[in-house]
């Protein structure tokens, strides 16, 4: 029998190439090709009022160089702003090389393309540019504050406003028992993949085709834009993604200046060419996240039950907006958590900064939402003196409640419905993983060993799978081997393992027998991209969809070959046979072979599809309805997005002479509804978990007042290490199926992130009974808010 392979920890299968350095990534590929570099801008701000280049042309090696003058029809215009929203009123978006003005310290003005590298690095460095200096906007309370804009059209630096609300909150918080209002920080961060932005084109001057590698999430999305911007047929454009070394969410954006430029001087120049990203520029010119400021009102009751809530952001999403208002409009939303607060109102602006542009970081805008309505929650309970846990359960939606409808609109433009999941149950699994019960024993030990321990915890909701659509394609070869592509880029996530173990339960077939391609448009032209949390909900249903399609397609087919009738087959180990008639069967292959009638016979199996062979002479060898070939394509396209949970939980310590702080326990339950493989999803918290260490303790993007960023590389930029990170993470899960999708499948990506610094936030401050407002926390700013606390400036 087949071993049923859902649910099941399979090993990857694409983890054997990748750590022994067989790995095939952007840099690997077309070596000889040209290769480019970037001349990008020293200023936060800045008139350009000459770009020389005279001094290049005629350096030895150089082949070509572009600035804005050089750039022609739609690429000269802005690139474009990807998701429009009508709450965008004033959206902007930089040109693929700087006209005129400069932004952010980064930004492309000239593009150099050489021999190699080396050359190139040379020429960009003669470019001579003559600036005037602009004062520049950095933060948000300069941005706030409007004394000086960053673009000159937009006022008070507000791209946009946006608010929703569901009841009355103001009067609810009014008449409500008790009132608090806080106010919250949480700081830049940046994704920092192991490999940068990359992209490679070469151009076939007799075919007329473009052939471009980059490492993307979205490989159709960078397809539609070239094809755009070079004007180009979309069938004359082909976009392939290899290995990529980490996304994270910086590469959903697109086009990067480089995948439109790059192409570009491909087609002028008739050679392959090259541009590979150096740490320094993915510093300064890729994409930054997490900046927000909130302020809170809550009210609520003797039980800590909330009668109304109202929240007021401004999110700085730098220089421009590319990705439109997904991040703030997520935050907004999922702010809201596990709990229902009846009265909600929240207003964000959205703010021009001179700094690097802002796109989606693993957990896009959540993380911020998840640690002011955890933060609150943590409040309420100091407030009336209860347990936390006990005033999150007493605002839990119930299990009885689902679906859930808020009332409010998701970052997909559907409603924002929770569609299942049972808090109360993953509450008390996490007390058990951490001892929660228990910790005050401990406390009393440890305290009567002069160390201080804080335990803290948080739950989220996490909004997965958004639309609109995700396809797959499906052969079964003559040789019984089943090849499926889909139009999802990997990671990373592993994707080749996850979708072979689907196929091989929908369609019968062995495991081993599966083989998985993505991110090539040639293969899978329409697909969305890989962000969000969707690849599993989106491409997973699309594959089973498909694998259900062909079965029923073998089935009919073995069924005339066998004389037998449809229901009485089923597909076992590979094999069409009969049920109840073991020797009445058919290998796979051999049903693939009869579904696609030949008039000529390559070789032995194929003799059994040739037109004296098989088919009626009264009837089409291929019937009306039908198509030759033992494969399909089906997509999936969601009513709304599914909605994962779950709940993290630490012990830390913290060192009463240097405020270190250190890890001692972490626990995590997670719903993801169906677990194809629950090993891929706990390797996914794992990594998740150590990127939300780094965001809540450790990485920061450290502004000055002139828009230099001052620690753009790793000597300087903090990163936690395998000895910050917990040795054992304490997993649990529990499923709740998904009713929007075949297999009951809600995402698992960027779960492990998601609540780090809410948990991290609550058990410092449970540690030191000092009230911690804004994130990331670094020991030295704790020893002095353990100052500011001793002295009196601030209480608990």
């Amino acid at each position: 029998m087949t071993t049923q392979m859902m649910g099941e920890k399979i090993r990857r299968v694409e983890d054997d190439r990748l750590v022994t350095g067989k790995g095939r990534y952007v840099d690997d590929l077309l070596p000889g090709a040209l290769e480019a570099a970037v001349l990008r801008s020293p200023h936060a701000h800045a008139r350009i009022l000459d770009i020389d280049v005279e001094p290049v042309l005629d350096l030895d090696g150089v082949v070509a160089v572009y600035t804005y003058d050089d750039l022609v029809g739609p690429m000269a215009e802005p690139l474009p702003v990807l998701i429009p929203h009508p709450a965008l009123t004033h959206g902007r978006a930089q040109y693929a090389l700087a006209k005129d003005e400069v932004n952010h310290v980064g930004e492309a003005i000239a593009f150099v393309v050489a021999r190699d590298r080396y050359i190139a690095e040379d020429a960009v460095s003669r470019i001579r540019v003559a600036y005037e200096p602009l004062p520049p906007v950095v933060g948000i309370e300069a941005a706030r504050a409007a004394e000086r804009l960053v673009h000159p059209d937009v006022p008070g630096n507000v791209a946009a406003r946006m608010e929703q609300s569901v009841g009355d909150a103001d009067a609810a918080i009014a008449s409500a028992p008790h009132r608090l209002t806080l106010e919250l920080d949480i700081e830049r961060s940046a994704s920092m993949p192991l490999e940068g932005r990359g992209t490679v084109a070469r151009w076939d001057t007799d075919s007329g085709r473009l052939q471009v590698w980059s490492s993307t999430q979205t490989s159709t999305g960078v397809r539609a834009a070239i094809a755009a911007k070079l004007q180009l047929d979309l069938v004359r454009v082909e976009v392939i993604t290899p290995d990529v070394g980490g996304g994270f969410g910086v590469k959903i954006l697109h086009p990067w200046p480089e995948e439109l430029l790059v192409p570009m001087a491909a087609m002028a120049l008739g050679q392959p060419v090259k541009f590979t990203e150096d740490r320094r520029e993915h510093f300064i010119s890729s994409a930054h996240e997490r900046g927000q400021h909130h302020e809170v009102e809550v009210g609520f009751d003797d039980e800590g039950r909330l009668r109304g809530l109202s929240v007021r952001f401004w999110h700085d999403h730098g220089a421009y907006t590319p990705y439109g208002l997904i991040v703030p409009i997520i935050t907004s939303t999922q702010l809201l958590g596990p709990y229902k607060p009846h009265n909600y109102r929240v207003v964000f602006e959205s703010l021009y900064t001179n700094t690097v542009v802002v796109t989606p970081y693993r957990g896009a805008g959540r993380p911020q939402g998840v640690y002011v309505m955890e933060r609150t929650m943590d409040a309420i309970a100091a407030h009336l003196g209860k347990d936390r846990t006990e005033v999150r359960s007493a605002n839990f939606i119930q299990p009885d409640e689902f679906p859930y409808d808020h009332g409010l609109t998701f970052q997909d433009g559907r409603p924002l419905i929770y569609d299942s999941g049972d808090y109360p149950a993953s509450l008390e699994k996490l007390k058990k993983l951490i001892g929660w019960d228990e910790f005050e024993t401990m406390r009393d030990e440890l305290r009567a060993q002069g160390r201080k321990v804080g335990i803290g915890l948080a739950c989220y909701v996490e909004g997965t799978g958004v639309g609109p659509y995700e396809g797959a394609h499906i052969q079964v070869e003559t040789s019984g081997k089943v090849k499926v592509a889909i139009g999802l880029t990997s990671q990373g996530q592993g994707h080749q393992t996850a979708f072979a173990q689907i196929v091989a339960d929908e369609l019968g077939v062995a495991f081993e027998d599966v083989e998985v391609v993505t991110g090539d448009t040639r293969r899978m032209p329409y697909a969305v991209g890989t962000f969000a949390s969707r690849a599993a909900v989106m491409s997973g249903s699309a594959v089973a969809l498909t694998a259900r399609k062909v079965k029923a397609k073998a089935l009919r087919i073995a069924a005339d070959a066998l004389e037998a009738s449809v229901d009485d087959l089923e597909i076992v180990d590979g094999q069409v046979r009969v049920k109840g008639a073991p020797n009445s069967r058919m290998d796979l292959g051999t049903v693939a072979v009869l579904s696609n009638p030949l008039r000529y016979a390559f070789d032995e199996a194929s003799k059994a599809a040739t037109q004296f062979s098989v088919g009626k002479a009264d009837q089409p060898p291929v019937a009306e309805d039908d198509q030759p070939g033992l494969e399909g394509t089906d997509f999936y396209s969601p009513p709304r997005s599914t909605f994962a949970n779950g709940m993290h939980a630490a012990v830390v310590e913290t060192d009463p002479d240097t405020a270190e702080i250190r890890i001692l326990r972490y626990a995590v339950v997670h719903d993801c509804g169906t677990l194809i493989n629950p090993m891929i999803v706990e390797g996914q918290i794992h990594g998740g978990v150590a990127q939300g260490v780094g965001g809540a303790l450790y990485e920061r993007m450290e502004y000055d007042s002139s828009g230099q960023l001052l620690n753009a590389s790793f000597m300087d930029f903090l990163m936690p290490f395998v000895t910050e990170v917990p040795e054992t993470i304490d997993i649990d899960h529990l499923e709740t199926p998904s009713p929007l999708n075949p297999l009951g499948i809600k995402g698992a990506g960027e779960a492990g992130v998601i609540p780090c610094a809410a948990v991290f936030a609550s058990a410092i401050e449970d540690a030191e009974g000092v009230p911690i407002t804004s994130m990331p926390i670094s020991p030295s700013q704790l020893y002095h808010l353990r100052l500011r606390h001793e002295e009196g400036r601030i209480s608990p």
